[in-house]
């Protein structure tokens, strides 16, 4: 039987959980003792799949659709699981998509959809997010998930490093205006990770040879998850308006030669 006079579970909310860094961050996040909402777009049962792990770790998980294609009702989804679950904490817009497409070939159509589901959507989520952890009066957390590309360029992917060069700095501005309510703002942004998005579904991260990474391999979005649930937990109070990268040190190297070289004389001098 419930004590009615302990505090409310925690509960977190994370965009494009029905797989990779999303699902991921629900488990991990379902670990440390949250609840968890879980959106997807076009994998329902990747989604069903995540909620059964949260759920596998004794903790409450809610399931809603969200297309953030369709902007600006998309982002009620956020207040819909705000509902269901009673509260809200952590805000991870991890959703995205991109395009692999020369500058000259896109259209603005591609590069509307990238915009809105990369930086207008988590914009509107975040707004959300922010209007009910005020409400609630306790502070909280929201992460967004941007990438190696929030910081340095990639040939083809214009509209995508718009797009999370973008989410970085609003990342800041959130950070500052969200502060007074304690209300703590970061960004972490991976390289390349293991996913479905990156091609690599069923992969292991550490079988795979990475010559121009470092660490000299692709990601593990469980390595991801962690830093999320770092910046989400009560030891990152006093961390906010950063970008944290998870790169296996591609930046190190400018992320189009890290994932380009093919050979590792770079390490001899």
């Amino acid at each position: 039987m419930s004590d009615p006079t302990a505090p409310p579970s925690k509960v977190a909310l994370i965009t494009g959980a029905d797989s990779g860094i999303g699902r991921a961050t629900a488990v991990r996040l379902a670990r440390a003792g949250m609840d968890v909402g879980i959106t997807w777009h076009s994998d329902h049962k990747g989604a069903q799949e995540t909620a059964e792990e949260v759920r596998a770790h004794g903790r409450r998980a809610e399931v809603a659709r969200m297309d953030l294609t369709r902007l600006p009702e998309a982002a009620d989804t956020v207040d819909e699981l705000c509902e269901r679950l009673g509260r809200l904490d952590v805000l991870v817009n991890n959703a995205g998509t991109g395009t692999m497409t020369p500058f000259l070939d896109l259209e603005l159509s591609d590069v509307r959809e990238v915009l809105d589901v990369d930086l207008v959507g988590p914009f509107l989520c975040g707004q959300k997010a922010a209007r009910q952890m005020i409400r609630q009066g306790d502070g909280g957390r929201i992460v967004n998930v941007t990438s190696v590309h929030e910081h340095q360029p990639r040939v083809g992917a214009a509209p995508y490093c718009a797009a999370k060069g973008g989410l970085g700095l609003l990342t800041q501005v959130m950070a500052l205006e969200l502060a007074e309510y304690r209300i703590t703002v970061n960004a972490v942004a991976p390289g390349e990770i293991a996913t479905p998005m990156t091609g690599q579904e069923d992969t292991d991260p550490h079988t795979e040879s990475r010559p121009g990474v470092p660490l000299g391999r692709p990601g593990d979005a469980r390595e991801v998850a962690a830093v999320v649930a770092f910046l989400a937990g009560p030891d990152a109070s006093y961390v906010t308006g950063a970008s944290w990268s998870v790169d296996g040190g591609m930046l190190r190297m400018g992320p189009q030669a890290g994932s380009h070289l093919t050979s590792d004389d770079w390490r001899r001098p």
